[in-house]
């Protein structure tokens, strides 16, 4: 068989399987999350999200900006990077990256063989949960050596939450999956401080009161530091246009000097009032899967 009639097989398999990204709201408040099936197939698997240290990151708007530029910057750094995200845009394998470029479908297809017999053991497993565990391992046997985890959906019963990170991220938070989340912020913050591990340093984005009590309050319980992005890190833009933003970053808990940046994203701007930004499209399946 060859690799592109093996690899839409592959999908076929993973969307034979309950996919909540497909579903409507309603759906989701019925939705049955939890990690005991996570965890199972984990154990199933030999914990391959334990061989290589973790950056995990939540929120409501720019987690996956934000786990593309953990990314970016572990890679800068040296290390070979696995970077998880959800949705794709084109092509499933998106999903799961190493190094800045996608696994090819030949290694999806390598996986998903590999992971079919401990599927077939565990019952009501979804298709975000397969390919998060697909993720984990990947990573493992390609060889990475740091990786950067976007929650899908919340935090607390996100299938991303078995990892015990070296730092766990929270960027700005707001009204998102009410239905499963709660209806006011500070549920939904209750829900996205669930990845907040028992000393695991946190970094939040500025956040509205209401929730950031929450995130504040859970990392104390935690004995979690908690560093605040304009408090504890304060920046300041100095430039700004269509071909990106140039500004400067004061870590005010360190005695450093300031740093500057220049990064093609483009952001809110304080003299305009529109929005630039990368569009993610809902997920889309590949070829005769559209």
């Amino acid at each position: 068989m060859d690799t592109e009639t093996s690899y839409n097989k592959a999908l076929d398999y993973l969307y034979s399987f309950v996919d909540y990204s497909l579903k409507h709201s309603s759906e989701l408040a019925k939705a049955d999350f939890n990690l005991d099936r996570m965890f199972a197939l984990m154990e199933f698997l030999g914990n391959p999200q334990n061989k290589y240290p973790i950056i995990h990151v939540a929120g409501t708007k720019g987690k996956g900006s934000v786990s593309a530029l953990c990314a970016s910057a572990l890679k800068v750094a040296g290390y070979q990077v696995g970077l998880y995200t959800s949705p794709h845009l084109l092509d499933y394998c998106e999903r799961i990256q190493i190094n800045g470029a996608p696994i090819s479908h030949e290694q999806l297809v390598e996986l998903v063989e590999e992971i079919q017999p401990y599927v077939a053991k565990i019952e009501k497993l979804t298709t975000f949960e397969i390919t998060t565990a697909l993720a984990f391992m990947a990573f493992a046997k390609y060889g990475v050596s740091a990786a950067v985890f976007e929650v899908g959906l919340g935090g607390r019963l996100d299938a991303t939450n078995i990892v015990t990170p070296k730092v766990s991220v929270i960027t700005s938070l707001s009204y998102d999956h009410m239905a499963v989340l709660g209806n006011t912020l500070a549920l939904i913050a209750g829900e996205k401080a669930g990845i907040i591990k028992p000393g695991v340093p946190v970094v939040s984005s500025p956040q509205k009161d209401e929730a950031f009590e929450v995130l504040e309050r859970v990392a104390k319980e935690k004995g979690a530091a908690l560093t605040l992005v304009g408090k504890d890190v304060t920046f300041e833009l100095v430039e700004s246009s269509l071909d990106g933003q140039k500004f400067n970053l004061q870590p005010s808990t360190f005695n450093l000097h300031p740093l500057s940046f220049i990064i093609p994203l483009l952001g809110l701007s304080p003299d305009r009032k529109c929005r630039h930004g990368l569009y993610r499209a809902q997920s889309q399946r590949d070829s005769h899967h559209r």
